[in-house]
């Protein structure tokens, strides 16, 4: 970690702008430690300014429409490091999410900041895991392209936090808990157990982000005395969220803290 930067959401904010993909996820593992030590202070308060270069990213993969993203078989190498190269570029822009969730949004509780420092952390373990297999198959980040729609419902939503709990952790992350399960199959199917473990321990950690997302939004809806399902629907049409089509993993969903209601509304 930078020895200058001690205090959580400047740190955040410096890692929120690092471009080396691989010096990000090590500096947030680092920064992670450093907190749970107690060498790290939190200002909550503070109004900082990020700069126009965030969040800072190596110069491939290319970014591209996700509609120009090339689906490659399963039935070749290269396709199946397609695969996970796409699942390591999502690895990469969620530990940017988190930090941005730190660094940007003022006068949360303690928790608030603890919670997605912890998110960060994990995103980059899954970052490290994938990208060191898809080293192991001979590419590397960067070899194929990728897309930023992620980042793109995260710039929509900069001004809220509200907004960013709701489309965000609960809507563009929460569709990875639907779609693991049909790609875990599909490498168990040509026997790469290294990633069918690796996304065991994505799908087990990612319930614990969208719950996170789902408590931090509810704290919102209460302190803001909003209804959180019709917030929801306002919000999801406000910022134009993807429309969610399923199957949907509803024993994910719930273990992530989702209600009943919300997943009636999905499955009509």
């Amino acid at each position: 970690m930078n020895d200058q930067v001690t205090e959580l959401r400047q740190a955040a904010l410096f890692w929120l702008a690092e471009p080396d993909a691989v010096c990000k996820a090590e500096g947030v593992r680092q920064l992670a430690q450093a907190w749970t030590a107690g060498q790290i202070q939190l200002d909550s308060i503070a109004a900082l300014a990020g700069s126009q270069a965030i969040p800072g990213r190596p110069d491939k993969p290319e970014l591209v429409s996700p509609l120009a993203v090339k689906r490659r078989g399963m039935n070749t190498p290269e396709g199946r490091a397609a695969l996970i190269h796409a699942l390591v570029h999502i690895e990469f822009n969620a530990i940017n999410l988190a930090l941005d969730a730190i660094w940007r949004f003022t006068g949360m509780p303690r928790d608030y900041y603890t919670d997605w420092l912890q998110v960060a952390d994990e995103e980059a373990l899954h970052f490290t895991l994938l990208s060191g297999h898809l080293q192991q198959l001979g590419y590397a980040y960067g070899d194929f392209t990728g897309h930023s729609s992620l980042w793109e419902m995260a710039d929509k939503t900069r001004h809220d936090v509200l907004a960013r709990m709701a489309l965000v952790p609960r809507t563009m992350e929460a569709r990875g808990l639907d779609a693991v399960p049909a790609v875990r199959a599909k490498f168990a199917q040509v026997g790469d157990t290294a990633v069918v473990a690796i996304l065991d321990v994505i799908l087990r950690d990612e319930i614990g982000h969208v719950a996170i997302g789902n408590r931090w939004y509810g704290f919102l809806c209460e302190q803001r005395d909003l209804e959180p399902l019709e917030t929801y629907a306002r919000l999801a049409v406000e910022h134009a969220a993807p429309v969610l089509r399923g199957p949907f993993n509803l024993p994910a969903r719930r273990a992530a803290g989702f209600s009943e209601a919300e997943l009636s509304a999905l499955i009509k």
